[in-house]
């Protein structure tokens, strides 16, 4: 007889819960997997977006308030939250496996890892993010060479200072702990931000001189952990389904009727990729 203790729901499973079996040889085992995958997903703007990514990837992960412990429904992942900020070094680190984070949040970080794929998912569109450099609109900065001697804000210091040595420009670059669009002419001459609509900017009679970046999120590893064989192949299933869920949403599922004779004449006319189900022929294999 086989007797199950704790057992809470297998889909949406927290890792912290204990389960265990009883054997019919009286050995008690823990059945979840051997091997987990710590996966890190973006805290903060980009959180509820990964969420329903996921979701149409066919996860559900589950976010309890003050918790940075999410529950998903696979056995063999873990999720952590991280803000995107600090999650190219913790991948680096080997604290996580792998992460979907910034390309900006990268290059600031100057973190070395592998580059699964590109995500093109955000917070309100599916256009990349970009970091710019903006003034007030009265402004008499019209370029970076009008830099010079400036007092610049942004959370992009690493990024924004390879740009103005790029120009040959020397100013001071400060670090801003958030609201940096309120900040110039006061506080600041200039300011480098990420925009995803420029919406924010306007509002704040804000006015574009130049692009410094261009973002999209990419799903990333640790070297040494892609090495595992079985992480590697875990990761590579990972992204196939996330990738399906972005390229799904152009997507449109069509079903019809259509009579054995006219079947071969239908495919033909279809802007498919691949040969449409058929129907008859999936009834004609079960029977």
């Amino acid at each position: 007889m086989i007797v199950l203790l704790e057992i809470p729901p297998f889909r949406g499973m927290n890792f912290n819960s204990k389960l265990f079996v009883d054997s019919p040889r009286g050995k008690r085992y823990n059945p979840r997997p051997m091997k987990t995958l710590k996966l890190a997903i973006p805290k903060g703007s980009l959180e509820e977006a990964t969420v329903r990514l996921f979701k149409k990837a066919g996860f559900n992960i589950s976010i309890r308030s003050r918790s940075y412990y999410p529950s998903i429904d696979d056995v063999e992942i873990e999720v952590i939250l991280f803000r995107p900020q600090e999650m190219p070094r913790y991948i680096e680190d080997g604290v996580v496996d792998c992460g979907l984070t910034g390309h900006d949040w990268i290059v600031e970080n100057g973190a070395k890892l592998h580059e699964l794929c590109e995500l093109q998912y955000s917070k309100q569109t599916s256009n990349p993010i970009r970091w710019v450099l903006a003034v007030p609109e009265k402004s008499k900065i019209k370029s970076a060479k009008d830099l010079k001697g400036k007092k610049i804000a942004t959370e992009l210091v690493g990024a924004t200072k390879r740009y103005l040595k790029k120009h040959k420009v020397k100013a001071d670059v400060e670090f801003s702990w958030g609201a940096t669009e309120v900040k110039p002419p006061q506080l600041a001459d200039a300011i480098v931000e990420c925009t995803e609509t420029g919406s924010s900017l306007r509002a704040n009679k804000l006015r574009i001189v130049d692009t410094l970046l261009t973002s999209i999120p990419k799903f990333v590893a640790n070297k040494s952990a892609y090495k595992d064989k079985w992480k590697k192949e875990k990761m590579d299933k990972l992204v196939l389904l996330l990738e399906g869920a972005i390229r799904a949403q152009s997507k449109v599922g069509l079903k019809m009727n259509v009579a054995e004779k006219n079947l071969a004449a239908v495919i033909k006319i279809l802007p498919a990729l691949k040969k449409p189900t058929s129907f008859y022929a999936c009834n004609r294999w079960l029977v």
